[in-house]
């Protein structure tokens, strides 16, 4: 039987496309091995034990952006996390290697190479990151990506990797269902917010800023604030402001809504272009603009708007969003223009190739 190690971690950018990519390879044979390697700096120690795989830890080497004091001490720690990504390979007696970016990829991607195990990159960004860059220049040549036109070297678009609950779903037929499940009024217009597995400062502000102002538009909200974050809002009306922590299931609040405010990383954009939810992306203020180029394929369509961060004040939200919300037809137009944009069976695509890549090299 085949046996594969997963790399990535950190955030849901990687760790989600990793689960995705392992329930594809288990729903085409469920025998083969899998485990999946990270650190323990990352959501991964939660989310791949949830998910049901084995999952093996080795020490971050976070990679200075700028000359600092900190990268004088990178090569002792990278010596340190090979060797213990060798030793996970050697003892799941590895057939190929598949890295998702991120802190774990980096030295997974120098032991794989170091022992000859083949190796696939999957790109998750528009804008490709260092642990990507580097293998897909030095260690191998098949490099997959979620979106077209990303600069790597030897890049086949195959997409992200996304749920198969979210893939699959009909959010027609599952609304009444979803927002019976977050306690949400069953016919009035509905915005849910999220600023990501962590939250957003931004989103959290401008729309607490403007809650009494969305209730008396008739709007009702299911608001993701993220884990560590807190947030009072008072309920000025008959329709709720619902207010969460955390959002396990992700398909309802997909199926509950009629508009996303959301940021831009590459599984929010897939996710909701892909169920054909408009939205608004509000792009990271940081980073190599990566979430901006994310959602620019559904932009371009129509099938969402992009805001800049900085822009999302309570005022912005009372003068765009109820107008937005009430006006039927164009969150139709929006619907339609985003279904179809970006691909959403990738986790089949990119399973079926891994195991191409085995039998080759067997």
């Amino acid at each position: 039987m085949p046996s594969i190690v997963l790399a990535g971690g950190g955030t849901a950018g990687h760790t989600s496309p990793l689960i995705a990519t392992a329930d594809a390879l288990r729903r085409i044979d469920p025998t083969i091995e899998i485990v999946a390697l990270g650190t323990e700096r990352g959501l991964e120690t939660k989310v791949v034990p949830e998910a049901g795989y084995r999952l093996e830890l080795i020490p971050p080497v976070p990679l200075p952006r700028k000359p600092t004091p900190a990268l004088f001490a990178v090569p002792g720690k990278m010596l340190s996390s090979v060797s213990a990504a060798r030793k996970v390979l050697d003892d799941a007696k590895a057939d190929v290697l598949v890295g998702f970016g991120g802190y774990v990829s980096t030295p997974a991607y120098v032991a794989a190479w170091r022992r000859k195990t083949p190796i696939v990159v999957h790109e998750g960004n528009a804008v490709p990151g260092i642990a990507n860059k580097f293998a897909a220049r030095y260690c191998t040549d098949t490099v997959i990506t979620s979106f077209p036109g990303t600069d790597l070297p030897h890049a086949q678009y195959v997409g992200l990797p996304i749920r198969r609950a979210i893939s699959t779903m009909d959010r027609a037929t599952l609304r009444a269902e979803a927002r019976q499940f977050f306690g949400l009024d069953p016919d009035a217009p509905t915005l849910f917010v999220t600023g990501g597995s962590q939250g957003a400062r931004q989103l959290n502000e401008a729309f607490a800023g403007a809650a009494a102002d969305l209730q008396a538009a008739g709007i009702q909200v299911l608001h993701a604030i993220g884990p560590k974050n807190s947030l009072e809002v008072e309920q000025t009306g008959p329709l709720p402001y619902r207010v969460l922590s955390y959002v396990d299931r992700m398909d309802y609040a997909y199926a509950a809504a009629d508009l996303v405010v959301c940021r831009s990383g590459s599984n929010t954009v897939t996710e909701v272009s892909g169920v054909g939810l408009p939205a608004i992306y509000v792009p990271l203020p940081h980073g190599n603009g990566e979430q901006r180029l994310n959602a620019k394929p559904v932009v371009d369509v129509g099938g969402g708007l992009l805001v800049d961060n900085s822009a999302v004040t309570p005022d912005w939200v009372r003068a765009t969003v109820p107008q937005l919300l009430h006006d039927r037809e164009r969150l139709t137009a929006m619907s339609t223009a985003a279904q179809g944009v970006i691909r959403t069976d990738a986790d089949e695509r990119l399973a079926r190739l891994i195991l191409d890549v085995v039998r080759s090299a067997s």
